[in-house]
């Protein structure tokens, strides 16, 4: 199957069943309200080594959101649910809190389970906190240096779908990174989806163990292009020399197809893209095997 002329293998990526709590920050200014969703979503790329995979899922205008300010929906996914849990009061306490003229509201519409997240979090009032109301949803008002921190007394969670991916292969690093840069910049259009790496690229691709006891994940050599020549089993194509990788975390499966299919869309239309791949553990992993041709 090739599309643009660029070749579609014949594969499948393999997601898995991950819990997601969307939250929406607003902000008195919309670079306020990114500062603040930017920081909340660090050191969240891979749950092999962070603590959660979170990201930036989209904006929201003033006239959408509770408070009629700009704001930012933020996803924050974790397997385990006291993880995530931990890790959205976390976050939100540090990161948003912390953050200028901040507001926190749910954003997750069909919620399986509530995290008593703005219940836990008014105690640092110390006793000065308040109960309100803002446009229909129980908030608590927080006092602090700069005037009042709102978030509402609850965020949902649900189970969500991590790890769709897909990779971009190209005759060159230059032209495989425009056509990274292409597919994210598509997918941020995709609402309930995040792309958790930095800018939502995968540089450095790995695979589970390593040859050294004290490592559990090591470095892909199959997919490395500068040891295609040099691994016996690269799948590399020869003329293929510069490799990034896509992966995308959803509320569900339909929406992380969807991110994948425009993301795809966009890569192909990129000039020196060869092929595109996806990558899978030979369906061992995750309840959810997408397979690249069925996207179109």
């Amino acid at each position: 199957m090739e599309i643009n002329g660029v070749e579609i293998e014949d594969t499948f990526a393999e997601a898995f069943d991950i819990l997601v709590s969307r939250v929406l920050i607003t902000a008195e200014t919309r670079n306020l309200a990114k500062v603040a969703a930017t920081e909340a979503t660090g050191y969240g790329t891979s749950v092999i080594g962070c603590p959660a995979e979170a990201g930036i899922d989209c904006y929201v205008p003033p006239e959408e959101t509770p408070d009629g300010r700009p704001g930012y929906v933020i996803m924050i996914c974790n397997m385990n649910k006291d993880k995530l849990d931990h890790e959205v009061m976390e976050r939100i306490a540090m990161c948003v809190l912390t953050a200028a003229t901040t507001a926190v509201f749910d954003a997750l519409d069909d919620a399986d389970e509530k995290l008593k997240t703005g219940a836990k979090l008014r105690y640092f009032g110390d006793g000065f906190e308040k109960k309100l109301e803002v446009d229909g949803r129980t908030v608590y008002s927080i006092p602090i240096m700069s005037g009042d921190f709102l978030i509402e007394d609850e965020l949902g969670m649900k189970k969500g779908v991590a790890g769709g991916n897909f990779f971009i292969m190209s005759e060159n690093q230059p032209s495989a990174l425009i056509a990274a840069e292409a597919a994210v910049f598509a997918i941020e259009n995709i609402a309930n989806t995040i792309t958790p790496f930095p800018g939502g690229i995968v540089a450095s691709g790995s695979k589970v163990g390593s040859k050294y006891k004290f490592l559990t994940a090591s470095t892909n050599e199959k997919m490395a292009v500068t040891l295609k020549d040099e691994v016996e089993d690269s799948e590399v194509p020869a003329d293929v020399n510069g490799i990034y990788e896509i992966v995308i975390d959803g509320a569900d499966e339909e929406v992380v197809k969807e991110a994948m299919k425009v993301g795809i869309e966009a890569a192909v239309k990129v000039p020196g893209v060869l092929k595109i791949s996806a990558g899978n553990f030979g369906g061992n992993l995750g309840a959810y095997k997408i397979n690249l041709h069925e996207l179109f």
